[in-house]
């Protein structure tokens, strides 16, 4: 049962625990939806073959939900900043010390440039409304100048992300109702609710799993407040109640914009399209409307690869200001006091994932984020529970362990889904993570070069 709100212990960094459930809930929404519908519903009809795309949808929600459980219990339990950084060097540390929370910041620096390269790249689709004839060259040299100049804007002391989150959030409003409202205005359901011949033969569960992995990209974001848990009011509520609902609100939202898209054009053109949010309103609604919405979803895809490029350049920093990263990253500019290392580290690979196909980076974040994080997490919390059954739990996963069991054989679902390039690229790079931390161990005379030093934080201070 949830705790009330008199029995959390206070934190002791200075955060007020002032987030309830409808503000986290609304930051979890506003994190999930970017430019991920606007350029992955093409993906997502291709790979399914038909208006039977919703099920991907559906399929994504039932995945973030169970996996939001095992989010929730662990935020709950130890609800202070570093999410996934804490669970892992809590639940790993007894037998290979700190070798998975150095593993997940490493798989940081692919993972969350990888995740901006999708919004540069789905903002040069939509610059295709506007310049339907540019080249590879072209587009290349536009995704690089994009890249600059988000690295320039951020390079210098930002303290605050607060306007530029609320301004995303209401142009993201305001193009998926304005998506939504073009494509019911001139609804055929004939071309939403029919479906090919062998929309649900053999092939069905191959499409589905490809289909997966671009709905799990479309909810990433349902676990923010995890990462929030010093400001959030009663953890043991707020955590749970602000994952699962933000998780079915956007399946709604997915399932309304997916369905208003597909009963306007058929399902071909939707699927050879770039930019099926300025077709959609072009078609029902003329060119002017359609140029509006374009320049709103362009804002939009910028807005979000400046504040998440900005929130995941501080994650190394934070880990190496603790001593379980490379020292490097905890470097901060001698003037303007950033992380500018982590951030231009992480620029680059931005620019680099730009060079590859939209889905082949959905494929390369998520197949590394999964060994990593999402399966790690599963695992640290049925350790935890065995290694410190004291360890206090405003929230239990219900139905324990159902969600872990249907968490893990999704993730795995996935995994096994994604291209082969995206499985050899990032394990190179979690095995080259493997090979920094021994001589990062070795000279800063760690495991497995020393005993592991074990410290159960937060059974020794609640409040840590």
């Amino acid at each position: 049962m949830p705790a009330s709100e008199s029995t959390l212990p206070a934190s002791d960094v200075g955060f007020h625990r002032s987030i309830g459930l409808f503000p986290g809930t609304a930051i979890n929404m506003t994190q999930m939806c970017g430019i991920g519908p606007f350029i992955t519903i093409p993906l997502m009809v291709a790979t399914m073959g038909g208006p039977q795309a919703v099920i991907g949808w559906i399929a994504g929600a039932i995945l973030a939900v169970s996996d939001g459980m095992v989010w929730a219990e662990l935020g709950a339990a130890m609800p202070g900043s570093g999410g996934t950084y804490v669970y892992l060097r809590e639940a790993f540390q007894y037998r290979t010390g700190k070798l998975m929370p150095f593993l997940f910041i490493w798989t940081v620096l692919l993972t969350i440039p990888l995740l901006m390269s999708t919004g540069i790249i789905g903002m040069v689709e939509y610059l295709g409304f506007f310049f339907p004839h540019l080249g590879w060259t072209a587009v290349h040299l536009i995704s690089l100048a994009a890249c600059f100049l988000v690295v320039l804007l951020l390079y210098r002391r930002i303290e605050s992300i607060r306007a530029i989150t609320i301004a995303l959030w209401v142009i993201m409003l305001l193009a998926v109702v304005g998506v939504s409202a073009a494509g019911f205005s001139d609804f055929h359901p004939a071309l939403a609710f029919t479906y090919p011949p062998d929309a649900f033969g053999g092939h069905f569960f191959v499409g589905l799993g490809a289909g997966l992995i671009i709905g799990i990209y479309d909810y990433l974001g349902y676990f923010t407040t995890a990462y929030m848990g010093d400001e959030l009011r009663d953890p043991g509520r707020t955590m749970p109640g602000s994952i699962i609902i933000s998780v079915l609100a956007m399946m709604v939202v997915y399932l309304v914009l997916n369905i208003s898209v597909l009963g306007v054009v058929p399902w071909h053109e939707v699927a050879a399209s770039k930019s099926v949010a300025s077709l959609v309103v072009e078609h029902s609604w003329g060119h002017t409307a359609a140029a509006v919405m374009t320049i709103l979803i362009i804002v939009t895809a910028f807005a979000s690869v400046f504040a998440g490029l900005l929130g995941g350049s501080r994650v190394p920093y934070q880990a190496a200001h603790e001593k379980v990263f490379l020292s490097v990253f905890g470097r901060l500019h001698a003037r303007h006091a950033f992380p500018h290392v982590a951030l231009l580290t992480m620029g680059v690979v931005m620019a680099a994932g730009t060079f590859f196909d939209l889905t082949e980076v959905i494929n390369m974040l998520l197949a590394a984020t999964i060994i990593v994080q999402s399966a790690a997490q599963i695992v640290a919390l049925v350790v935890l529970r065995r290694r410190q059954p004291d360890l206090r739990r405003p929230y239990r996963q219900w139905l324990y362990p159902l969600p872990c069991v249907v968490a893990m054989l999704g993730w795995i679902y996935v995994y096994v889904s994604a291209s082969t390039l995206s499985l050899i690229l990032s394990g190179a790079w979690i095995v080259a993570g493997l090979v920094v931390f021994v001589a990062w161990a070795k000279v800063n005379r760690s495991w497995p070069f020393a005993p592991v030093e074990v410290r159960e934080a937060w059974l020794e201070n609640p409040s840590c």
